[in-house]
């Protein structure tokens, strides 16, 4: 009988019983695979409806006035796989479906398991979260299961995209940061029971929360009714960013006072995670109330805490890499017989949200929400005034310099034998230095009195209120609109703050390449000495007020669904500097201009059903997108300089697909295109080699060496490719599946180059970079995935997936790509540099293709049934990533500073000092969870 109870879950029986009644219904009972309990709270919906519904006390949904024909029934709860059933209404029939049997879904622990590779951001800004866009949503689609769980380890990008062209939203509130356009993932880090309601939308497929974009839209529900009854712990110990984790989850449901909360905690730690010196500790803190007044009017508070302080880890060149592996992090040192990290990201940005839900009828409900955010993220790192570079891979430490430097003035070896031993001691004299040396910094800053070294951070403190409200109606049994309106107010204080004097008294606050009164930071505030708590450097506000909205209409037949939705958006972009910059005296204190874009967008597509099972499925979009804040104001911590040429982008982007759902059978094949034009980016670097920059032609150069801002405009980006995923349950016990993704993601045109140089105060012009047809970087265009899983009846399983991913390249350097790279400065008919040949310079700059990576990855767990008379169960799951312990590469960058051919040829004929800087993957790497549901 058990056996026949367990089988319903991949056969999924319907029983239709009539009866006299005029009108439509359907019912169902639902229950738990493993107690045959009742199920409360679990979300019942008739797809392409407003049509919604929650289980009882006994398990049952019942929905009234249903209407005639084809309906797609959605069953859905937390931790439990979704059930989709396609049934048929006839009029005046009331639809029975039986005991429906919900299965725990293992998704859900591979989520926490995933999350632990998501967090290690790139640098001091969210760059780090772009490289998982999209997958940290639990979705049964089979592909995405596979680019979550199986290719997220290589930071595989859906479509290539990165995540500020997707959606993320709490409870309808948008959680992308003005900024940057990117979530911020750590805001509700470690949270992961009170996150998992979860809908997700791919591509441009219709949303009821938001028009979305080429990336899809992810809605996180944390309405407190909705919650499962219940309490849950949970003890979880991996080797990747954290050891441990602990975590605790309870769920009241509605109680007959019209009363529901939800309450979770948790917390993660490590001395040490993955990689050396990369310490971790956050805590984490939910609570969701709600009170339903009548059936017509309900109120939801959330106030969601987390904070996170983890240290980084380095990216690093070959040659160290080579000499000190793979998990050497360049970024701590021994203080004290412990170690410490130099560079801590520290993000504290609690979220607190009110949403009123109005169900005016049963075809119309109204959702409104305001939201406030605030708090702070603070990027670590070593400042330094009269001193040598703490970093002990500064190039001049590495020993391919000290062997470039020994030639280069006329050293000579008397035979192999004697540079052999030049190069052991260099290497040797490297690994017995290569970390920071705390206590020397103490030792020169207690003897000069005056900190020459010190411990600051970039300090960002938003605060962010939002208000929303969206409709949804039933307007006739064909046809729904959803729209919505959305207003955030951003106010964003920027500044340098000391951490720590390191045993000095004070700090210099200037900046050491300028000269006279340009060095000052404030000239309200010459001569300035900080201490620690002081703001210096820079200070500044930003201010965005941002409004959007929506329409969408989607209409519902019993062979095409189609929608067709609007948006427009308005964004405005202020800067307000809190400090009279001495380099930037006329135009860094104050506010700069406003800017205003303005931008829409429409978006159409289609499902045909050729049968109940099989679906060919169509979208489209065009689009206008504002460009970021960080992009609008390319040096905002000095001066109100507006980036010339600064335009919204253009986005166009389709898909199509053709989809099998049966009982035994799921899969999917999809085809997409999307392009972005007029992008505009914006990076920071040293360089050497830029030509005789002047701020006349009279005045001294700069010897072609700057500290600049690279402000790259007009980029045409093109992502297309196809993706399929099917599943296939051979048996009741054993299913297999597979993945593929094909892509194709390059620049399709020649973008334009500037540099701003703070030593001449100017913006010089190097033209177009001839970045056509290179390869977007830092995610696999190819990826293969097979798997098969074993589900036992006594409730444990196990699987073992196999992935290839390929075809991964190193982000290029549009500096190097423009004509300055081959002018030689000392000719005076401006004639290139000899050697920098058409062939030699292709050569030079071919774009590196990392080494595929071969990943083994093995899941399993097993479940307890305490007791037969409740609902309490004992889990275990692990997984195992990178089986065979692989090495492979899943990021990299070309390093600007040699800006023309014959330095960055020199530097690579010497040791390659500034060559590409990279990120590894974790090695082999385990996670294992524990859990009590009771």
């Amino acid at each position: 009988m058990k056996k026949l109870v367990i089988s319903i879950l991949f056969v999924m029986q319907v029983v239709f019983v009539w009866s006299q009644d005029k009108t439509s219904s359907i019912t169902g009972k639902v229950v738990d695979s493993k107690t045959q309990r009742p199920l409360e709270n679990v979300v019942a919906t008739i797809q392409n409806t407003t049509s919604t519904k929650m289980t009882n006390a006994q398990g049952i949904f019942v929905f009234e006035n249903v209407v005639v024909g084809n309906q797609l029934v959605e069953i859905t709860s937390t931790g439990y796989s979704r059930q989709i059933l396609s049934v048929e209404v006839s009029e005046g029939a009331a639809l029975d479906l039986g005991i429906i049997v919900l299965e725990e879904d293992i998704t859900s622990e591979q989520q926490l398991s995933l999350i632990t590779i998501t967090e290690n951001d790139l640098g001091d800004d969210n760059s780090g979260s772009e490289s998982t866009a999209g997958l940290l949503q639990a979705t049964r689609d089979v592909f995405n299961q596979a680019a979550a769980f199986n290719w997220g380890q290589a930071r595989f990008r859906i479509r290539g995209l990165d995540s500020e062209y997707g959606k993320t939203m709490i409870n309808g509130v948008p959680m992308d940061k003005i900024y940057d356009g990117r979530p911020q993932w750590g805001n509700w880090g470690g949270l992961n029971d009170a996150t998992r309601n979860q809908e997700f939308t791919m591509g441009s497929a219709p949303s009821d929360y938001t028009f979305g974009g080429p990336l899809g839209t992810q809605e996180i529900n944390t309405r407190a009714s909705i919650y499962r009854p219940g309490s849950r712990i949970s003890f979880a110990g991996t080797n990747t960013n954290y050891n441990w984790r602990m975590m605790g989850t309870h769920a009241s449901g509605m109680d007959k006072n019209g009363w529901a909360y939800v309450v979770s905690a948790g917390r993660r730690w490590a001395q040490e995670g993955y990689f050396e010196g990369s310490d971790y500790s956050a805590n984490s803190f939910f609570a969701s109330v709600e009170k339903k007044f009548n059936d017509s009017h309900s109120l939801n508070f959330n106030a969601i805490y987390a904070q996170n302080s983890r240290g980084k880890n380095s990216p690093n060149t070959k040659e160290v890499s080579d000499l000190a592996g793979i998990q050497y992090n360049s970024y701590w040192g021994w203080q004290d017989g412990e170690k410490r990290n130099s560079r801590d990201k520290d993000v504290e940005e609690p979220i607190f949200i009110l949403s009123h839900y109005w169900t005016i009828n049963d075809k119309t409900k109204l959702n409104s929400n305001i939201s406030y955010q605030f708090g702070s993220i603070g990027n670590s790192r070593l400042d330094f005034n009269n001193a040598n570079n703490p970093d002990p891979t500064y190039y001049r430490k590495l020993p391919s310099f000290k062997l470039f430097s020994f030639l280069d003035n006329g050293g000579t070896f008397a035979d192999e034998t004697a540079f052999n031993t030049f190069v052991n001691e260099n290497n040797t004299d490297f690994l017995n230095n290569r970390q920071i040396d705390w206590n020397h910094m103490y030792e020169v800053n207690q003897n000069e009195g005056i900190s020459q070294f010190i411990l600051y951070e970039d300090r960002t403190d938003d605060k962010t209120f939002t208000a929303n409200t969206y409709l949804s109606s039933q307007l006739s049994n064909n046809i729904i609109l959803n729209g919505g309106v959305t207003y955030r107010n951003l106010r964003s204080n920027n500044y340098q703050k000391v951490l720590d004097l390191l045993g000095g008294t004070s700090f210099r606050d200037f900046d050491r390449f300028l000269q006279g009164t340009a060095q000052e930071s404030d000239l309200n505030n010459p001569g300035r000495y900080v201490v620690e708590g002081d703001k210096y450097g820079y200070n500044y506000n930003m201010h965005a007020n941002v409004v959007d909205a929506f329409t969408q209409f989607k209409f519902s037949y019993n062979k095409v669904d189609f929608y067709l939705a609007q948006s427009f958006s308005r964004s405005t972009y202020q800067r307000e500097g809190l400090y009279r910059n001495g380099n930037y005296a006329d135009n860094s204190e104050g506010y700069s201009k406003k800017l205003n874009f303005e931008n829409f967008g429409f978006k159409g597509g289609l499902t045909y059903k050729i049968t109940g099972r099989h679906y060919l499925d169509i979208n489209g979009m065009y689009m206008t997108k504002a460009p970021t804040m960080r992009n609008a104001f390319f040096n905002a911590r000095q001066n109100n300089l507006i980036t010339d040429g600064l335009t919204s982008e253009n986005i166009v982007s389709g898909d199509a697909s053709y989809i099998i759902r049966t009982p035994k059978l799921k899969a999917r094949l999809t085809g997409y295109y999307s392009k972005t034009s007029d992008a505009t980016d914006v990076s920071f670097f040293f360089a050497e080699g830029l030509g005789i920059i002047t701020t006349d032609q009279t005045a001294a150069t700069t010897g072609g060496n700057a500290f600049v801002a690279e402000i790259v405009t007009g980029i045409n980006r093109t992502n297309m490719g196809g993706e399929f995923g099917i599943e296939y349950q051979l048996t009741p016990t054993i299913k297999v599946n597979g993945a593929a993704a094909y892509g194709q993601s390059i620049y399709d045109n020649n973008p334009n180059v500037k540099l701003s140089i703070d030593n001449v105060r100017q913006v010089i012009d190097y033209g177009e970079a001839k970045l056509q047809n290179y390869k977007i970087s830092n995610t696999p265009q190819t990826a293969f995935s097979a798997g098969i899983e074993y589900r036992d009846p006594n409730f444990w399983h196990i699987g073992i997936n196999a992935n290839y991913l390929d075809n991964n390249y190193s982000d290029v350097s549009a500096i190097l790509r423009t004509n300055n790279f081959v002018r030689n400065s000392d000719d005076i008919n401006g004639f290139p540099i000899p050697e920098a040949t058409e062939e030699n310079v292709k050569k030079i700059l071919k774009q590196e293709k990392f080494d595929p990576a071969r990943l083994v990855n093995m899941t399993g767990g097993k479940t307890w049934r305490v007791s037969t008379k409740n609902r309490n169960t004992i889990g275990l799951f692990a997984t195992i990533n990178n089986v065979f312990d692989v090495t492979y590469k899943t990021l990299g960058f070309e390093q600007a500073r040699n800006a023309n051919y014959t330095e960055l040829a020199q530097d690579k004929a010497n040791g390659n000092t500034f060559g590409s800087k990279y990120f590894y993957g974790f090695g082999r790497t385990y996670f294992v969870n524990l859990y009590y549901n009771f």
